[in-house]
């Protein structure tokens, strides 16, 4: 089975507020042919990243809607036959999100509710999904592809 890890996060400026989200895919030090990249403990290939503006929204569901979004780019990019091969790795340093989706926090708020019946309804067209939560020094990468759409959506180049 080909692994890969993929590093997530959404943010908010206000809660809620103007809200964007990233993701990083790579591929662990054991399945990489090239030049290694370090991410998180071990060294790993960055292959894909993503951002976007995703508008208003809490910090929450931000976090939640950036794991939607990998998981769709990761169906697009291997095709929905391949998907059922991969191992994955999500690692976010939303404890909130992780949590709720190993099932140890209850759904509560009925806006999550939705978010999470969408990774749920995803989940099922791939092979194996592990969350970890992660310290937010380990997810340098994906904050900065949130951050980075955050600036580009109100750079003053964008208003004019």
């Amino acid at each position: 089975m080909k692994k890969l890890i993929v590093y997530t996060d959404g943010g908010s400026r206000g809660n809620p507020g103007p809200s964007a989200i990233g993701a990083a895919v790579y591929l662990p030090a054991s399945r990489q042919g090239g030049k290694a990249l370090q991410a998180g403990n071990e060294k790993e290939q960055l292959i894909k990243e993503y951002s976007e503006y995703i508008g208003e929204g809490t910090n929450n569901e931000a976090e939640y809607q950036a794991v939607i979004f990998a998981l769709k780019k990761i169906k697009h990019l291997f095709g929905k036959k391949k998907i059922k091969e991969l191992d994955i790795e999500i690692k976010s340093d939303s404890e909130f999100l992780v949590k709720q989706v190993q099932g140890k926090y209850k759904v509560l708020e009925p806006r999550i509710q939705s978010l999470f019946l969408q990774i749920w309804n995803l989940k099922i067209d791939f092979g194996k999904i592990t969350f970890f939560h992660i310290p937010r020094e380990e997810n340098k990468k994906a904050d900065a592809l949130a951050n980075e759409a955050l600036d580009k959506e109100f750079s003053v180049d964008r208003l004019l």
